[in-house]
């Protein structure tokens, strides 16, 4: 009998092993599928937003949101599910058709890409909201503060001629760069991961800021959740 046991128990715990090893596997699987966005039966879908349209009172409002997300981004997500069937592009990841298309099917998915990681990265008003982590201290490596960074941010943000995105991205080798990207451009076109963004598009600010971009974008930053942009910077 103690040996039937002996063996049930040394059974059950080479059982219980190798399914722990299937799950890490499987986790690390489905964060590296989920690190790009993948169309669902054929289609790509609207990136979920992680708080309510009212949430970032007074910074946006529910009204910008609804325009903005609601309406404008809906659009591009229309236009590139409408553009896909037949092409090249068809079951490809978001950021794959970025990198390697041209023309209308750029300039939607680009724009779904650009919108997503612009709308996931906020989170309800915090006041002194600063970085803090390993984005943190790559900022000051680089910047030489957060003051000095957002100065430069913002005046690349302001100064970009027309509609367009300024980026905090990092390069291969982890360095902060700061770029500013026409229309739908996106920093992976360069080469970069793009970490943090500011839609300059007048869309994106005229309800609540009229033409005045520069404080739109300085009230941004009391929105930027810092978690979401460390988990790109890992």
């Amino acid at each position: 009998m103690a040996i039937n046991e002996s063996f049930f128990i040394f059974r059950s715990a080479r059982f219980c092993f190798f399914a722990y090893i299937l799950n890490v596997y499987a986790d690390f699987g489905e964060k590296k599928r989920g690190s790009m966005i993948l169309p669902v039966n054929g289609k790509f879908e609207m990136p979920a937003l992680p708080y309510a349209k009212a949430d970032l009172v007074p910074v946006l409002t529910a009204e910008t949101i609804e325009f903005h997300y609601g309406k404008h981004l809906q659009t591009y997500v229309n236009n590139l599910n409408a553009a896909l069937p037949g092409t090249a592009f068809e079951g490809k990841s978001l950021e794959e058709i970025v990198k390697t298309s041209e023309g209308g099917v750029f300039n939607n998915a680009g724009q779904i890409l650009n919108h997503a990681l612009y709308f996931l990265q906020f989170a309800a008003p915090k006041e002194g909201n600063a970085p803090t982590g390993k984005i943190a201290d790559a900022i000051v490596r680089d910047f030489g503060s957060f003051e000095k960074f957002q100065e430069e941010f913002q005046a690349k943000g302001a100064g970009l001629f027309g509609s367009g995105w300024v980026w905090l991205s990092a390069d291969a080798s982890g360095k902060l760069v700061i770029t500013q990207e026409a229309n739908a451009q996106n920093p992976l076109t360069k080469g970069l991961t793009p970490l943090l963004t500011f839609d300059v598009w007048e869309h994106a600010y005229y309800i609540d800021y009229r033409n005045r971009r520069p404080d739109y974008m300085k009230a941004l930053w009391s929105i930027v959740n810092w978690d979401v942009v460390n988990e790109r910077f890992m």
